[in-house]
């Protein structure tokens, strides 16, 4: 048995998009009995307009300490170095943003708690990569929900029996059968434990690392099993217009909030990707 994985574009999906409506006209003469429909947790967040503006949020003391001291001096330095980060991403971190990055933290904390706060990036699931403006995205409300509705509205518009998998791009840790979720998931077999540690942990022991399944609808699906699709899923579906902010901003030749709706509505979106088994016979 083999894997086929077919990813799909798509418009780029804005706040207020009928995402559900969008994916059936985007996979329905694709699937057949028995596919993976993975989409993207990101693209699925936007839809839904769960964006906070960080342009209009004051940051409190704790947040601009945890921009002057943690992410510029610990992430920046032992930190960074520890955790084996790139030399690039390092440098980001040494200068990272103050006012920019205040608001982003106070976000975090507000959002996230304190030690989701503490991570370097997609704190609790929050991110701004392939979002305009000072905008970020917030993780899913009830995504075990969203995703039985599209399996639902899938399997009566197709008549097909399929599972499908919301993925976040962040990283999920194995050791043997321990998964360190991000984040907590309602996916059977992703633990989770609290905030950086997840991330410290795995990169210094060198666990494997793997986009996280988020939620899951249909066939029950083994949770190495999940990980190994989510991961399939992300690496065919791509980043978009960037990995990070960073990438994302480098990339369409802007400052740091200059990223525009239009300029997304360019670029080529893939937040689906169909996974499917095919015998070699």
């Amino acid at each position: 048995m083999r894997l086929k994985a077919i990813r799909v574009r798509t418009r780029y999906w804005r706040p207020g998009t009928d995402y559900v409506s969008e994916i059936v006209v985007a996979v329905r003469d694709l699937i057949q009995e028995g596919d993976i429909v993975t989409v993207s947790e990101k693209a699925l967040s936007t839809a839904s307009g769960l964006l906070i503006d960080e342009s209009t949020v004051r940051s409190g003391s704790l947040a601009r300490l945890l921009v002057s001291v943690w992410m510029r001096r610990i992430w920046g330095g032992p930190l960074g170095r520890l955790t084996r980060l790139r030399d690039a991403t390092i440098d980001r971190l040494r200068n990272f943003p103050a006012h920019e990055g205040a608001a982003h933290k106070q976000v975090a904390l507000r959002c996230a708690g304190f030690l989701q706060a503490l991570r370097h990036y997609s704190e609790g699931g929050i991110d701004g990569s392939n979002i305009p403006y000072s905008y970020v995205g917030l993780p899913l409300r009830n995504p075990d929900v969203k995703a039985s509705r599209i399996r639902e509205t899938l399997e009566d518009q197709t008549g097909k029996k399929l599972s499908v998998m919301i993925v976040d791009g962040d990283t999920t840790y194995t050791w043997r059968n321990l998964h360190l979720a991000p984040r907590r998931v309602k996916v059977p077999g992703l633990v989770h434990f609290g905030g950086f540690l997840t991330f410290v942990m795995g990169r210094m022991f060198g666990f494997r690392e793997r986009p996280t399944p988020i939620a899951l609808s249909g066939k029950d699906i083994d949770p190495d099993w999940a990980l190994t699709l989510a991961n399939i899923s992300h690496r065919v579906r791509g980043h978009g217009a960037g990995r990070t902010v960073w990438d994302m901003t480098e990339a369409l030749g802007v400052g740091l909030t200059g990223v525009t709706w239009s300029m997304l509505d360019r670029i080529d979106h893939f937040p689906i990707v169909i996974i499917r088994t095919v015998s070699d016979e």
